[in-house]
């Protein structure tokens, strides 16, 4: 059996040092707020290429502060736009619409599943505020064309770097290509805690302060609250945990593109449509995608033989109940991506063997 992911192998490439960093904090008797947390957002924010990383409860939050924060500090308001892809995660837009900020929502590249650079100035209105792109599947979503329209339109560049830690866009990392970006640390990352867990990366001093304070309930000073925010904090087993596996994240991801290289080199059914070379080169492959016409065949295929397979995602936000009011949208793209996408294993515990096993099912596939 070849499953998806098997996070008791992830988590055991390292076992002993993570180990004994969980001992450390539980006979240390400090275990929100402490020293693991500093370390962490320092060696982060170091890694990342920022002034700032500020840890915080999951993902999500990690989102939901750095716009709650622009709110706060004046730079947006109630009914202002956010631009973002339409085919990410729900995440990305429950953290705009929970700040009573409005998403617009732009088609991707069908080649890079990145929102779609030649659409995204279209869609400024004076009521844009600030531009969200998603580094989904791995693979880095800027681009230069992006970094003029936020500039010459004075638009915020935000990240969504939940499934890219460690992607690069020349000599930068995603995650310091924009005023602020969020991280999610999900156990299935590529950087994954052993349980939920987030950051936010900026070099803005007043925006880390004010994500710092939001996160805390709304407050700078104990039980000072200038803000109405929320209990969002990394706690120091999961820092301590990161900061072990921080340490072998770039191996990881250099173990995920030879995967993802043989998968290119290797999968010739013509029934498959894959990431090509350059898509490779730019991502660090937390998904792999395979796009099939007969998807649910293929899943179907994979699973009666032994590998497990994942689908990201289903159903595209548009189409969620959650936001009845856009289920008559037309975004085709979209629509497409996520009718065919199929992820197929990949993650540095697997073996030459696994690899070979994938590679030959695939080609079998009829």
């Amino acid at each position: 059996m070849i499953n998806y992911l098997e996070l008791r192998k992830v988590t055991a490439m390292h076992q002993a040092e993570i180990n004994d960093a969980v001992r450390r904090v539980v006979e240390g008797g400090w275990y929100l707020q402490g020293e693991e947390n500093r370390l962490f957002e320092a060696e982060y924010a170091s890694y990342i290429g920022t002034r700032h990383c500020v840890g915080c409860g999951n993902g999500f939050d990690s989102l939901w502060l750095i716009l709650r924060a622009y709110i706060e500090m004046g730079v947006m308001r109630s009914g202002d736009e956010v631009i973002v892809p339409a085919n990410t995660y729900i995440a990305s837009i429950l953290a705009i619409t929970e700040n009573g900020l409005r998403p617009v929502l732009v088609e991707p590249r069908a080649d890079t599943f990145q929102i779609d650079d030649r659409l995204v100035e279209q869609a400024v209105t004076p009521r844009t505020k600030a531009l969200m792109i998603v580094h989904l599947y791995g693979r880095c979503a800027y681009t230069d064309r992006i970094g003029d329209i936020c500039k010459r339109h004075g638009l915020k560049l935000l990240e969504d770097n939940a499934q890219a830690h460690g992607c690069t866009f020349g000599t930068k990392r995603t995650g310091s290509l924009g005023d602020a970006a969020g991280h999610s640390f999900y156990p299935g990352k590529n950087l994954g805690a052993l349980g939920d867990a987030g950051a936010v990366t900026t070099d803005d001093d007043e925006l880390a302060a004010t994500v710092r304070a939001l996160g805390n309930y709304g407050s700078a000073r104990k039980y000072v609250f200038g803000m109405r925010g929320r209990n969002s904090r990394l706690d120091e087993i999961q820092a301590a945990v990161l900061r072990v596996k921080l340490k072998y994240l770039d191996e990881d991801n250099a173990a995920r593109k030879r995967i993802a290289m043989r998968y290119i080199g290797c999968i010739s059914n013509p029934q498959l449509r894959l990431p090509n070379e350059e898509y490779c080169m730019n991502s660090v492959h937390h998904i792999f995608p395979v796009m099939c016409e007969r998807r649910d065949a293929l899943q179907r295929y994979l699973a009666d033989r032994g590998v497990g397979t994942m689908i990201h995602y289903p159903i595209p936000p548009h189409k969620q109940r959650c936001y009845v009011e856009w289920n008559g949208f037309n975004l085709p793209v979209t629509e497409r991506i996520h009718r065919e996408e199929l992820s197929i294993p990949l993650n540095q515990t697997m073996t030459d063997d696994d690899v070979d096993t994938v590679i030959r099912l695939l080609n079998d596939f009829k």
